[in-house]
């Protein structure tokens, strides 16, 4: 019989990781005590997208657009993360659009033709939001003059701190992560603006996880989140607790793309 999966990846840079494993140290141990097998350790080593659609998925935390595309009907809505970062308010957050301290650019207009990189072209807070702020501006289906994609949040802001990109839209947690971690990367970029709020990145589970196990589930979540012990930690994540929004609220993403249809196949 094949182990639970559990993991944590959308806001776990090295610098995090203890603060992570702690956090899911005190979730197992509540889990486990009400008779839910739980792995004793995240998963961080194996494809975000192998872990979402493992049949034995516990929990994982996952991306808004990929929850309302190609994961609907695929896997169950845990709970939402809410963070204590500027661009995020309870469960829902922005994306900051970044570019080079010194670039003249005054507001999303003057971006236009220019070099834009994502981290993926299935991320919300990298692409989607992104789409949907600049749509007003595309001329005949067409925004950004060039596109590239950097595979990470942190990537996409070095390129363009590096020049060789000019905008990028960084989810809200990540951008309060890299000001802590990186600040002398983050000291060339500055927020040009903020985009659209959306709900944030939630927990999922595997299809088959039991209506039982998924109540087990988040009451272990809302213990951690409330626990005095685990202060240190969830401050340090900037955790400030979970929420049960329904599948629907995340209907707002999908929204969000039609509403990015006047800026065509391009960002």
């Amino acid at each position: 019989m094949s182990s639970p999966v559990a993991a944590l990846p959308m806001y776990d840079p090295p610098e995090l990781a203890q603060a992570n494993d702690a956090l899911w140290d005190a979730i197992s141990q509540r889990l486990r005590a009400r008779g839910v097998e739980a792995p004793s350790r995240l998963t961080r080593d194996r494809p975000l997208e192998d872990v979402w659609l493992d049949p034995n998925l516990l929990v994982a935390q996952a991306c808004g657009y990929p929850l309302v595309t190609r994961l609907a009907g695929r896997v169950r809505l845990v709970a939402t993360p809410s963070y204590q970062a500027e661009g995020c308010f309870g469960p829902f957050h922005r994306s900051a659009i970044i570019v080079r301290r010194d670039d003249h650019a005054t507001g999303l207009a003057d971006l236009f033709d220019r070099q834009c990189v994502i981290n993926s072209a299935d991320s919300n807070t990298g692409m989607n939001l992104l789409r949907a702020a600049v749509a007003p501006f595309a001329q005949q289906g067409r925004f950004f003059g060039a596109i590239s994609v950097s595979g990470a949040h942190t990537a996409s802001a070095e390129a363009v701190a590096a020049g060789e990109a000019d905008v990028a839209a960084i989810d809200a947690v990540v951008w309060d992560q890299l000001r802590r971690f990186k600040p002398r990367l983050t000291k060339t970029l500055r927020v040009l603006t903020w985009t659209a709020a959306s709900p944030g990145l939630p927990l999922i589970s595997a299809r088959t996880t039991s209506w039982a196990t998924l109540r087990t589930l988040r009451k272990a979540l809302f213990d951690v989140a409330s626990d005095p012990m685990l202060g240190d930690v969830r401050t340090a994540l900037r955790l400030t607790g979970f929420c049960l929004l329904p599948r629907s609220r995340y209907h707002a993403i999908s929204q969000s793309e039609q509403r990015s249809k006047p800026a065509g196949d391009q960002v």
